[in-house]
């Protein structure tokens, strides 16, 4: 099968590096990729924000199967145009792809079909969100509608950081994002998140994971698109997930079908387990970055028939293994992150990592033969490990040979698992 990767993060060079594990493979394209992608896959020379340019370049390669990795190319409709003219995809429609693509349209979808998450309100101008948001009180939670990066959401702990999130989403800090705000209640509990392939009509479960957003040491600091992960996330017991497979993802399969957007591709749902169970937090239509990243290395299962399942509607017909040990991923970001960083720093050596663990590339570019860091988030230095600790203290023995003056990390990664795991 020659396969298209769409896409150029960690979560792709993941998903290219066990893709090009499968036997059914015949050849591997990648767009627009990263140097760690190019190891595993051709690197294609075709704009992946132009659909059509896309879909001509699929016709003349004879591409049987397109993964997509990012949510902007799917909420842009490139597996509509793909499958309209005939190419198989892995990926929503941009119908389907509202459920990350609006916070509002997945807050009536939770409304409509009785789904747990938590009180809500939608608002287009600042003065009824306020008014909203002094009647409730906080802790509060504000979040731009649309896709903002994974930066447009503001867990206020006092009214006054809520009044400044809603006005920040409005003056424009997020864009065409910002344009409408969802305001709704904070949910107490542990976060997990949670993957599952669909079809259409059928959920396969994946795995879970925990990842940290804020960039300092003890979850301190800004949000970010993501500091480390780690899977399994222990508090996703067996009662949980199949909690959480009853309650939330199969009356969301059944009512996106019933809603005339049947949803194919993987749902990714942020989870807050809560005294009453699983709450859905928000829904991603992709896999989670860096928790793909985890995921790939636990996978026993070939990836490439599931994925070309849920495409297919055939999932039914598939099962998905995976080891019983650890993984655990650390982002290695530029000094500044997610602030302002400096661009185009050297990257003097990546060390080799091994069977059981990988330095996967996020954000870098070779110039004039040289390694360097080009994006936020830079490297993902992840390791399999017999429990979370064992897999933490194998990733930081990879980081810390890492050659890169302008990177920086957080320590403490997996810190809720190991503490658990101690006691």
């Amino acid at each position: 099968m020659k396969v298209l990767l769409i896409g150029s993060g960690g979560r792709e060079h993941a998903l290219a590096w066990k893709l090009a594990q499968s036997p059914r493979l015949t050849a591997l394209y990648a767009a627009p990729g990263n140097p760690g992608i190019a190891e595993e896959a051709i690197i294609a020379d075709v704009d992946t924000a132009d659909n059509a340019a896309v879909l001509a370049f699929c016709r003349k390669q004879a591409i049987d199967f397109v993964v997509v990795g990012p949510e902007a190319p799917l909420v842009a409709g490139l597996a509509d145009t793909l499958r309209n003219g005939g190419i198989a995809v892995f990926g929503p429609s941009a119908a389907a792809a509202q459920l990350e693509g609006s916070k509002g349209f997945t807050k009536d979808i939770c409304a409509k079909y009785n789904i747990p998450t938590g009180a809500y309100q939608r608002f287009t101008s600042a003065e009824p969100a306020k008014a909203y948001i002094r009647e409730q009180g906080a802790p509060i939670v504000i979040k731009a509608d649309g896709l903002a990066a994974g930066k447009g959401v503001t867990v206020a702990m006092s009214l006054d950081e809520a009044l400044d999130a809603v006005d920040s989403c409005f003056s424009g800090t997020f864009g065409a994002a910002g344009a409408e705000v969802v305001v709704e209640a904070y949910l107490d509990g542990e976060e997990a998140s949670f993957f599952c392939l669909c079809d259409g009509k059928t959920a396969l479960a994946l795995a879970s994971a925990q990842d940290h957003k804020r960039v300092g040491d003890g979850d301190t600091g800004p949000n970010t698109g993501g500091m480390g992960a780690y899977s399994p996330a222990p508090v996703m017991t067996p009662e949980i997930v199949e909690r959480t497979m009853r309650e939330i993802i199969e009356p969301t399969i059944s009512g996106m079908a019933d809603s005339g957007h049947p949803f194919t591709g993987v749902l990714f749902a942020g989870l807050m387990i809560t005294a009453k169970g699983p709450e859905l937090i928000e829904y991603n239509v992709r896999f989670g970055d860096p928790e793909c990243q985890v995921l790939m290395m636990r996978l026993k299962s070939d990836l490439l028939p599931l994925l070309y399942a849920a495409a297919t509607g055939t999932l039914a017909s598939v099962t998905a293994e995976w080891r019983d040990e650890a993984a655990l991923t650390v982002v290695m970001a530029s000094k500044g992150y997610p602030g302002a960083y400096e661009k185009n720093t050297p990257i003097a050596k990546l060390p080799q990592a091994g069977a059981e663990a990988k330095v996967f590339h996020a954000g870098t570019a070779l110039k004039d033969g040289q390694l360097v860091a080009t994006g936020g988030r830079v490297l993902n230095v992840t390791a399999m490990g017999s429990t979370v600790g064992a897999a933490k203290d194998s990733a930081y023995a990879v980081l810390d040979r890492v050659e890169w003056d302008n990177g920086f990390c957080r320590r403490d990664i997996g810190w809720q698992a190991v503490e658990r795991e101690k006691a």
